[in-house]
């Protein structure tokens, strides 16, 4: 029996050990907004994955496939960056979908691996609005620089998704 502990000490020893050692973590943010707008109505604006307008930041969206899954789209962003996206799941029905970015720069926006989810429920003149995502870091390796670290990736994930929610209210509230 002791002879078997040594035995598994020494082997332990032969492999180093950090704590810190691991990548990064999986990230999370969601984001809501309320909109005195009837669902379908919400739904209408933000529910086709090739139009993106309501959003203040994307210039222009270019894509293939309409709503069906493996669909793509080409955000231009108003400060000319790009990214690419791929829609995974859509159901107009429950007013919703998912899709994935298939390719960004970190330097436009700060992820990897991102998958996102955006629905509208509510009923009668009441509308709530979820912009889900999950995400790594633009950095995937330990001691990332600032601008790549886990803080700078649901900072720019939030303010996408809050800059483009409260623009929707705003829209919607204003008649359209």
């Amino acid at each position: 029996m002791v002879r078997a502990l040594a035995l598994g000490l020494a082997v332990l020893a032969l492999f180093p050990i950090t704590a810190n050692a691991h990548g990064p973590s999986r990230q999370k943010v969601t984001e809501t907004v309320e909109i005195n707008a009837p669902p379908e109505k919400v739904w209408e604006v933000i529910g086709n994955f090739q139009d993106m307008s309501w959003h203040p930041a994307i210039a222009k969206t270019e894509g293939k496939g309409g709503n069906d899954p493996k669909a793509t789209r080409v955000l231009t962003l108003t400060s000319g960056g790009k990214i690419n996206e791929t829609l995974v799941k859509y159901d107009a029905d429950k007013k919703m979908y998912k899709y994935e970015i298939s390719d960004v720069d970190v330097k436009v926006l700060p992820v990897n691996n991102y998958s996102s989810f955006l629905s509208v429920k509510g009923e009668g003149d009441k509308s709530t609005v979820e912009w889900k995502g999950a995400f790594y870091r633009g950095f995937m390796n330990n001691d990332p620089p600032p601008e790549l670290s886990d803080e700078a990736a649901v900072k720019a994930v939030t303010g996408v998704y809050r800059t483009g929610l409260d623009a929707l209210k705003k829209k919607m509230e204003a008649g359209g």
